[in-house]
């Protein structure tokens, strides 16, 4: 097989899915709809009663939702900025990956703002915050980071597809509808493959990724200070702001690991996705989780050792009380055991690094934020007031897992129609491993029609 040919068959491989869907992936997203429809009939009522229908009450005042907003912060962290990180640094190994590492991204901090919305009572209210928020209030400071991230990061993301829309644009033809096809060709803005355009890209690509890093670190660091802003225990600590960068980090990771291996499966990319970026991706989760592990230490032992009153009930709450079980599994199966996981031979695999990831993305949804969260909440701070109650409801649920299932519907629907693997940023690299780069040629028409048949 020559070099062309290669190239053809790479482009036949990663172009299938958008030519003729996966059985399994139909139905993945025929499922995740159903239960992000559930939940706007959930939120539906929730509009119509208010937030009475929900667990929360004016000692706990946050529940679910903000927790999950927490979450969806902590999980764009990491798409984004580790493909800039690495690519200001020249690595390459991440090429593979980066896409659905920035469409993880996009779609969590999309998810994100859904939560902040069906936390609202009054979500019509929603534009007042834009036209008399107060620039001293940390939740205004909260908008502007997060909108500022998702521009950056949808413009991020948009930049690298460009030559892979022209790509779509002239292989995939009368493979796809005519829609398609003038959506693939808009969004190629007329990509001819040229050197001066090229370096152009790589130009304004190299920018952004400067400009993208402050930006999602002030994201989280924001984010903390919502907390931090306050006198309530558990919260009133000048780490948080590094510790929701650290986390966010773990998270991000995680999850990117487990997309990684939906996506490797789903559409046979074993060949592009391979155990180098599984072995780097398992050594970063391992040392992330161990300073991730260094910062809840940080964070639980001054309150310990000084035990004053709030925070003695807090850390009663968390060791011993109500939370315990939450607390505890998040520090056995999110640190402990990932860790395990990974530092041993025989289980550092594709499967042992997966459940790891699985683990940690499970303990920081828990830790990093219900339990930031409610128990805080659940302490009292005027005498002779009772520990609070939570306890959420079928509404809060439902509208919860519609906005889980709508950041993974996003991602779904997002490579149903664009291609998961960056496809000349892999044949680049393997030109410069050797392969030829084929620059815009056709493909030869046995890959054509392989790849019409839904290869």
């Amino acid at each position: 097989m020559n070099n062309i040919e290669r190239r053809a068959e790479m482009e036949a491989i990663l172009l299938a899915p958008l030519v003729k869907p996966r059985p399994g992936y139909r139905l993945t997203m025929a499922v995740l709809a159903l239960i992000v429809a559930w939940g706007l009939y959930a939120w539906a009522g929730q509009a119509r009663h208010g937030l009475v229908v929900t667990g929360m009450r004016d000692q706990v005042f946050w529940g679910l939702y903000i927790a999950t907003f927490v979450f969806f912060v902590s999980a764009s962290l990491t798409g984004t900025l580790l493909s800039a990180i690495l690519r200001i640094t020249g690595y390459k190994w991440q090429v593979p990956i980066t896409r659905l590492a920035e469409v993880i991204t996009g779609g969590a901090l999309l998810g994100a703002a859904a939560m902040i919305v069906a936390d609202m009572g009054r979500p019509e209210r929603l534009f007042n915050v834009f036209v008399y928020g107060r620039i001293q209030s940390p939740l205004i400071w909260d908008v502007i980071a997060i909108s500022t991230y998702l521009t950056g990061s949808l413009i991020y993301l948009y930049l690298p597809m460009i030559p892979d829309m022209a790509i779509c644009r002239d292989r995939l033809g009368n493979s796809v509808s005519p829609f398609r096809q003038k959506l693939y060709s808009i969004l190629a803005l007329g990509w001819q493959n040229t050197a001066e355009q090229k370096k152009r890209l790589e130009k304004v690509m190299n920018v952004m990724a400067v400009v993208i890093i402050p930006a999602a670190v002030s994201v989280h660091s924001v984010t903390a200070w919502i907390y931090a802003m306050t006198f309530r225990p558990g919260w009133n600590t000048t780490i948080l702001a590094p510790y929701f960068v650290v986390s966010a980090f773990v998270s991000g990771v995680a999850i990117i690991i487990m997309t990684m291996t939906f996506y490797r499966k789903m559409f046979h990319l074993e060949k592009y996705i391979t155990r180098e970026q599984y072995n780097k991706l398992g050594w970063l989760l391992l040392a992330l989780t161990m300073v991730y592990a260094y910062f809840s230490f940080g964070e639980l032992l001054p309150g310990g050792y000084k035990l004053e009153g709030h925070e003695r009930e807090l850390l009663n709450l968390l060791f011993s009380g109500q939370q315990a079980p939450l607390f505890w599994f998040s520090i056995f199966g999110g640190i402990v055991v990932p860790v395990l996981l990974i530092s041993w031979p025989k289980t550092r695999t594709v499967a042992g690094l997966t459940v790891a990831a699985i683990l940690v993305t499970v303990a920081m949804w828990i830790k990093k934020s219900y339990l930031l969260v409610v128990p805080t909440l659940q302490v009292p701070l005027m005498p002779f007031y009772d520990l609070g109650r939570y306890q959420p409801t079928w509404a809060e649920w439902s509208i919860t897992l519609a906005g889980i299932a709508g950041f993974l519907l996003l991602v779904t629907a997002f490579f149903r129609f664009f291609p998961a693997v960056a496809v000349w940023e892999v044949a680049e690299e393997w030109g410069r491993a050797g392969i030829e780069n084929s620059g815009s040629r056709p493909a030869p028409a046995a890959q054509l029609s392989k790849l019409k048949g839904g290869a």
